[in-house]
């Protein structure tokens, strides 16, 4: 087995022991970093990821305890060991209380400042690993089945599954409520890769502040940043980094974006360090991001980037094969094995529909349908689905139906919208929780459609 390469912090103050440390340690295939004072060592921590940092306690500006303490709190620390000329039961015990992995006084033999480096890296990795491990039982239980008997969305989840182990981006387009949440937590539990999932909405972040949410900022780096912030880049090293409304980043980030998926390194907001990190990179939009490069909102070649295969997921509407299904399993998730049961007429009022809100919105509909039930049938009658399209057609005078109105997609989005707003009383909060968008995507549609609250 290759052994791995440490990353190894030396701060020594005798310039020739800090010289001979470095070139042992180097000499056992470790990545090392030598400084001379407590101040330097403090630097250097903060602008680069260390596995393990030797310290001297005795060093001109800042003492080795004292850099301890400073990195303790930081999110990601290193494993420390005290290197001390003048050992004191007390200075151990000291060292010990405030973090450090272990102790050692001068003399010592390089040998055991290579023992005690490797354990010490082992001893993060098992951190690292718990955390990880932590996170997925979580997780669990938390991720949904995706239920259907749609020929097409079979051949999704098929795709899904014969890519899952590749580390090559992947972009989930489709309407808002169909799923791509879903499918990015598919692709990451199937992956086999050993870090988290994490996931961020780029539509639901200030652009002001979404750059530092994705790759940190070094301390100072603008008003109030005082102390280094990881950014989803690093926390989801070794995982996957899902990025939902990818359409909804500003140009300068994605050219920030691409040369990180380029290099696999970025700069921290304020840094002046390269950050190496290994991370799947898995997008989501709801929009038509090759008609966004052509009118200049999106960079053609970031979206050759993160297109290297495309999923595509198509709309409740055209799967009303799996609306009896997902209703039943919805009903089961809120009512339970007790709770109330769908009547025929509710099933078909439910196929009816239209649903410009896709899964979330059948979801919602009915978790409402079971809150407000008062007995134990839910009929047509008991379902929120608004007056955006008729549950059935209506009968004309000979007894024939007539043909429900042909209506474009825009306008079923628009009378959905004006419905939910007029449902809500138009507390926008509420409505963009119905309607599974961000509250600024929802002004965005207000100003669109030109809604005027009403007095």
């Amino acid at each position: 087995m290759t052994s791995p390469r440490i990353k190894v912090l030396v701060a020594e103050d005798e310039a020739n022991l800090a010289q001979i440390l470095e070139q042992f340690l180097a000499s056992r295939g470790h990545s090392v970093t030598a400084t001379n004072d407590g101040r330097s060592a403090l630097a250097a921590l903060r602008a680069e990821a260390f596995d393990v940092a030797l310290l001297d306690i005795v060093m001109p500006e800042m003492d080795g305890l004292e850099v301890l303490r400073n990195i303790r709190a930081d999110p990601s620390p290193p494993e420390v060991i005290i290197i001390t000329g003048n050992g004191t039961i007390e200075t151990a015990i000291s060292a010990i209380r405030l973090g450090a992995y272990d102790y050692l006084s001068k003399p010592y033999r390089m040998a055991e400042i290579d023992v005690l480096v490797r354990r010490a890296w082992e001893k993060k990795q098992l951190t690292k690993e718990n955390a990880l491990l932590n996170e997925r039982l979580a997780r669990k239980d938390a991720v949904p089945e995706i239920v259907t008997q749609h020929a097409p969305m079979r051949a999704v989840l098929s795709l899904v599954e014969r890519v899952a182990k590749s580390d090559s981006p992947v972009l989930i387009s489709g309407e808002s409520g169909t799923g791509k949440e879903l499918i990015a937590r598919a692709l990451h539990r199937l992956s086999g890769r050993s870090g988290p999932l994490v996931d961020i909405n780029c539509a639901a972040i200030a652009e002001t502040m979404l750059e530092s949410e994705l790759f940190g900022h070094e301390p100072g780096a603008y008003p109030g940043a005082e102390s280094q912030k990881l950014g989803l880049f690093e926390l989801a090293a070794g995982g996957t980094l899902f990025m939902d409304s990818i359409s909804e980043l500003e140009l300068r980030i994605q050219g920030k974006l691409l040369r990180a998926l380029e290099t696999g390194t970025f700069f921290r907001v304020g840094g002046t360090q390269k950050v190496e990190v290994n991370v799947r990179i898995v997008t989501a939009t709801n929009r038509d991001l090759t008609k966004m490069v052509n009118d200049g909102g999106f960079r053609g070649d970031l979206l050759y980037r993160i297109n290297t295969i495309s999923v595509t997921l198509p709309p409740l509407r055209e799967r009303s094969v799996d609306v009896p299904l997902l209703a039943e399993h919805f009903l089961k998730q809120y009512g339970g094995a007790s709770g109330p049961r769908l009547s025929d007429e509710a099933v078909d009022a439910l196929q009816q529909y239209a649903w410009p809100g896709n899964v979330r919105e059948l979801r919602n509909v009915i978790e409402r349908a079971v809150l407000l039930a008062t007995g134990g049938t839910i009929y047509a009658r008991d379902l929120p689905l608004g007056n955006a399209v008729p549950a059935r057609p209506a009968e004309s005078g000979n007894g024939a139906a007539e043909d429900p109105p042909q209506l474009s997609l825009a306008d079923l989005e628009r009378r959905h919208i004006e419905a939910v707003l007029s449902r809500v009383h138009w507390h926008q909060g509420r409505a963009a929780s119905v309607l599974g968008i961000s509250t600024k995507t929802l002004y965005r549609k207000i100003r669109e459609y030109g809604f005027q609250r009403p007095k």
